[in-house]
């Protein structure tokens, strides 16, 4: 190895190298042999570097390159030399110089690899689950390569920005106790104490928690999580979060860091400037007009209620839902009558269905009138305020959905619009364009029907808003949290709250979730405990950095920037984890 150990990587040499002999190493991309000389494309994590080999400067080493295959590992040493005049590769940064081989070692065969590392533009990629089985070979591609690195500046541009403002690293346990609220924890057995069980940590909340009562007024961690719940799109059983925690604070002085500790990321990995401060929407403003309380601010097509306007007219469908308490709400596609036959208007139609609406009522806007099966229903005044509330001119195309749960009038069009938005390419995927926003004032509860009794929204642990404490018994629906979510591009990306620091409003608020006080200092009394040790107001935030990383390098697939990532089904198609184990381990844990 002595020998051939690298001066350069494979993308460094330029034309100032130029008669400088030099040793490469790397896996074989491509080569081309041509008989009266071989070409092959050496590639390393920085790049690709031409390798050029003549029979005639060196009969045995060329044969011996006529072996080479893709990914096998070589090293070599030549002289660098420049490209024959028209023969420049413009897509390589080597693309003036090729290295002339002087000799080379073999450092590992490779059978034919599973499928090609090398990516060319426009091609389809082998399947994610063969991909995921060799997963030590997708990460030769260039592309994860470059999301993994993205997400290295990422964490480097959070530590460098955090550690200017006093925070301190703090790492909290991976084993701890069993604290069920929210996703199932992921179980690990005790040997020495048979029968008792650690959980891996779904946060590091209570911790996070704790540090703040022992006095670390600003602490951060990159935090591994773990949760063992059904996977969707872009879930992992595992994950990484940005943790962070400061003591004698307000929600304004949080927010001013957030802000911006994400424009330093975002200048410092792509060179984009974030406007601040970053606007902010109550949560109920949120779902009024967009549906969700994640939105997508990258457009309009904002949601209007409907109710006041159409509540007089003779449409059954209206008057059904609104009757019941139910909500009558639409928006207004612009310019879009002419792009929609009345099969894709159906097709719209049996959409919304699949998010629980009844159907989907539709209106073309001409100059002179509406156009649309239920023209007939809508009085001239109701269509002059449609036209009003919805801001319509002619070639609007606007969608309404009615039902009696405003929950599912909000999931039918929030959807939609998202659903419109890709139709109609309102959005340019290859555009750098960024918006973020605070989603505020959430509802501290929520009512769950199956178990009839209130949840946290958050997690117990949020502080209400101070006003509201007096409702808090006796209209728990009403109270607002000091809760937070930051929204990039209709993707939560962060959510936290200001924390309970007063252990009678911890009480009351377990108290109100159904739990006895046995129940609470059973699971939390060593957090009850703190509590009157002198907690000081805190409260933090939990960035989620594989949706940050996605955002940064474009993918929508969070696997593309995780290094070991499991499946849709939460297995490690590479390892088999997991796995079945040896009886002699489970009879060590007391288990059968």
């Amino acid at each position: 190895m002595s020998n051939f150990k690298r001066t350069h990587t494979c993308g460094e040499l330029r034309e100032s190298a130029v008669g400088q002999t030099v040793v490469l190493n790397g896996w074989v991309n491509t080569y081309r042999d041509y008989g009266v000389f071989l070409f092959v494309d050496l590639r390393d994590r920085y790049g690709i570097t031409q390798v050029v080999f003549h029979p005639e400067d060196n009969p045995e080493l060329f044969a011996l390159a006529q072996q080479l295959r893709s990914e096998f590992v070589i090293g070599v040493r030549g002289k660098v030399t420049r490209r024959l005049e028209g023969k420049e590769n413009p897509n390589l940064a080597t693309g003036t110089i090729e290295v002339r081989a002087e000799d080379m070692v073999i450092f590992n065969r490779c059978p034919t690899p599973p499928f090609e590392v090398t990516e060319f533009p426009g091609e389809e990629l082998a399947g994610e689950e063969l991909r995921l089985q060799y997963r030590y070979i997708d990460l030769r591609r260039p592309s994860l390569q470059r999301r993994l690195l993205m997400r290295h500046r990422m964490n480097k541009a959070i530590r460098d920005y955090l550690d200017a403002l006093d925070f301190i690293e703090v790492e909290t346990p991976m084993l701890g106790r069993s604290t069920p609220e929210g996703a199932r924890d992921y179980l690990v057995p005790s040997r020495l104490f048979p029968g008792c069980w650690y959980a891996l940590p779904q946060s590091p909340q209570l911790y996070k928690q704790l540090l703040m009562i022992a006095g670390y007024d600003k602490y951060y961690q990159l935090a591994h999580c773990l949760r063992d719940e059904d996977l969707r799109a872009n879930r992992q059983p595992e994950f990484m979060q940005l943790d962070l925690e400061m003591s004698f604070i307000e929600r304004d002085d949080l927010f001013a860091v957030i802000e911006g500790l994400t424009a330093a990321v975002f200048k410092r990995c792509l060179d984009v400037d974030i406007p601040l401060p970053l606007p902010r929407l109550s949560y109920a403003d949120a779902m009024l007009r967009f549906g969700t309380d994640k939105p997508d601010l990258r457009f309009g097509m904002e949601i209007a209620d409907l109710g006041d306007i159409v509540a007089d007219t003779d449409f059954n469908v209206f008057k059904t839902a609104l009757a019941v308490g139910g909500k009558v709400r639409g928006l207004n596609a612009r310019q879009a009558a002419a792009r929609f036959s009345r099969k894709n208007l159906d097709d719209l139609g049996e959409f919304v269905k699949t998010y629980g609406a009844k159907g989907l009522a539709w209106i073309k806007v001409e100059a002179e009138k509406l156009v649309s099966p239920i023209e007939k229903f809508l009085p001239t005044p109701v269509q002059q305020q449609l036209r009003q509330r919805l801001d319509a001119s002619p070639g609007d195309l606007l969608l309404i959905v009615a039902d009696a749960s405003e929950s599912v009038v909000c999931q039918a069009l929030a959807n939609l619009r998202l659903h419109l938005a890709s139709l109609l390419q309102l959005v340019d995927p290859s555009k750098r364009d960024f918006k973020i926003a605070w989603i505020v004032d959430f509802p501290l509860f929520q009512w769950d029907e199956e178990e009839n009794r209130w949840v946290s929204n958050h997690h117990p642990f949020t502080s209400p808003v101070e006003e509201d404490l007096e409702k808090l018994e006796s209209d728990p629906g009403s109270v607002r949290s000091q809760a937070y979510d930051l929204v990039i591009n209709g993707d939560e990306c962060g959510g936290g709250s200001i924390r309970i620091h007063s252990p009678d409003v911890q009480q009351r608020v377990f108290q109100l979730l159904g739990m006895s006080r046995e129940e609470a200092r059973n699971r939390f009394g060593f957090l009850l405990d703190a509590l009157t040790y002198g907690a000081p107001p805190h409260g933090g935030i939990a960035l989620g950095l594989d949706r940050w990383a996605m955002m940064l390098t474009g993918t929508n697939n969070i696997r593309d920037v995780i290094a070991f990532p499991k499946n849709q089904k939460a297995r490690d198609l590479m390892t088999g984890a997991p796995a079945p184990v040896d009886p002699k381990q489970l009879k060590e844990l007391g288990l059968p």
